[in-house]
């Protein structure tokens, strides 16, 4: 499957709840939190992945600061999950931060061994750890930093 990457508008937070509900919960973020996010322009950018057929099939978002970057959010539906659809949303992220920031955070939870190995692949390194850090599930979190090489 390809997927072409665009810009998440307010008319993709259905799609985007619906995946946020496959595949977070119960620890998923609310329709509001995502309109205060695509509100924040300056320092928000996120993404939606559409297949062929123009179905939202994955979403990410970033936020930016001049000191560091969040990957906020990612996430590819079950049934489009392995076809490199979050590897090509996590590289326009970071090809985003880099253009904004020196380092990169992001909180993964501990028992996704699926997406470390996709962020370890992609430079980052953990840092940390947050107990109980996804509610209302208690999981932790595991804290990942990436830094900007200049060679």
């Amino acid at each position: 499957m390809s997927a072409t990457l665009r810009d998440m508008t307010r008319a993709d937070l259905p799609a985007v709840l619906a995946m946020e509900e496959e595949l977070f919960a119960p620890d998923t973020w609310t329709s509001a939190m995502y309109r205060d996010e695509l509100a924040r322009t300056d320092t928000r950018h996120y993404l939606v992945a559409e297949d062929d057929a123009g179905t939202v099939v994955g979403y990410a978002g970033l936020i930016a600061y001049p000191e560091e970057a969040h990957i906020a959010t990612i996430g590819v539906t079950a049934a489009a999950q392995g076809q490199g659809i979050g590897a090509l949303l996590l590289d326009t992220l970071l090809a985003e931060a880099d253009t904004r920031s020196q380092v990169v955070l992001l909180e993964v939870r501990a028992d996704n061994e699926v997406a470390q190995g996709l962020y370890r692949r992609r430079g980052f390194t953990e840092i940390g750890r947050r107990r109980g850090y996804y509610q209302p599930s208690g999981t932790d979190a595991v804290v990942m930093s990436r830094e900007l090489a200049h060679g």
